[in-house]
């Protein structure tokens, strides 16, 4: 059985009552989640709070839920519009968290203590490559990108969370990956980045 079906079963034995089934769907999707509103906001304590604010809404929107799409769309969907709600709670935030505290981000994506320092450090640089080039992005393609590396979901899904046409999320799409790749040329080996460009 697909992931995605075995999520929308667990979804709908958490809606009957098993909290079980909400434990496993939490492990499952909560670092693809929290990477999403990290990436997406570029603040870690937005993205805690709106990480919370999503699990509460699927908590809220149990007994309503109907497997209408893939559980992972349903996810996303609440997310897109928790970020949506924080960008319109306070429209000076995007100038504000222009800052990112890039150490911060890469301590969850630090490579192994074994490895050498010089890896680390090149690790690291790369890390902040990417980043800053993803924080660059315009918001809808930066969702978009975000969507995509993150969960995996395609083109239609992308395009169901983010209430666009499949084409205008694909061009989205195809711009964010164009201007990474642009952005990255300079990055000290760009293949070796952990979200891997690529092509739409």
């Amino acid at each position: 059985m697909p992931v995605e079906d075995s999520d929308v079963e667990l979804m709908l034995r958490y809606r009957d009552g098993d909290a079980a089934a909400f434990a496993n769907l939490y492990a499952h999707h909560k670092g693809p989640l929290y990477r999403y509103l990290l990436r997406h906001v570029r603040n870690a304590g937005a993205a805690s709070d709106l990480f919370q604010e999503v699990w509460s809404r699927v908590i809220a929107n149990r007994a309503r839920y109907e497997p209408r799409a893939k559980f992972a769309t349903f996810l996303f969907h609440i997310a897109h519009n928790c970020a949506m709600d924080f960008f319109r709670r306070d429209l000076n935030s995007r100038d504000a968290l222009h800052a990112v505290d890039a150490e911060s981000v890469l301590r969850d994506a630090e490579a192994p203590e074994h490895q050498r320092p010089d890896r680390v450090a090149e690790f690291r640089e790369q890390q902040s490559a990417l980043l800053a080039a993803v924080a660059a992005l315009p918001q809808e393609q930066r969702e978009a990108f975000l969507l995509h590396e993150e969960t995996g979901l395609s083109i239609e899904d992308i395009a169901r969370i983010t209430n666009v046409p499949a084409e205008t999320a694909k061009s989205r799409l195809r711009y964010a990956v164009r201007k990474l790749k642009i952005s990255l040329l300079d990055a000290p080996e760009p293949a070796a980045l952990s979200l891997h460009v690529r092509t739409v």
